[in-house]
């Protein structure tokens, strides 16, 4: 049970050090090219968004250290884990290329990849571990409604 929380700690710390990484892109244009946007009526206040990345990067630690937990000596969980670093590099890329570079259509593009292999990574945690798998679920539609905002706030201007 010991080793368990130490992987769950370990992996929310990782999880919430690159979103707070990834908030130095956000924050450059938060607050100045964000606001000039035209954006969708069902774009959620700005203040909304820092509590729900905060919660969800501590369920996916949560998950990803449940299925750490379960011994890296197993091809599934090593696969398992792959996909969720490369998901969680490309969650941090999309800040960067939206808040960052400020350029909606490859942000969106980045996005659509995100889901891709957020969806695959939960595939290998049910593989591993049901409670793993659902426990990213909130993301991936989390995810699903930022692309839809991604795309209209694309189109719209």
């Amino acid at each position: 049970m010991k080793r368990k929380l130490t992987y769950i700690t370990i992996s929310v710390l990782i999880c919430l050090l690159v979103g707070f990484l990834s908030s130095f892109a956000t924050q450059s244009s938060v607050n100045t090219w964000f606001v000039t946007l035209n954006k969708p009526s069902f774009n959620p206040p700005n203040w909304l968004f820092a509590p729900v990345w905060t919660i969800l990067y501590a369920m996916m630690g949560i998950a990803a250290g449940i299925v750490w937990a379960k011994g890296t000596h197993h091809v599934w969980v090593k696969t398992a884990l792959y996909h969720f670093g490369f998901q969680l590099l490309l969650n941090a890329a999309w800040s960067i290329v939206f808040f960052g570079l400020r350029q909606p259509i490859w942000a969106l593009m980045v996005i659509i990849m995100l889901i891709v292999l957020l969806g695959l990574t939960i595939r290998w945690f049910n593989v591993v571990s049901k409670t793993a798998a659902y426990l990213l679920v909130p993301y991936f539609l989390w995810v699903c409604f930022a692309t839809a905002l991604n795309y209209k706030i694309w189109e719209l201007n």
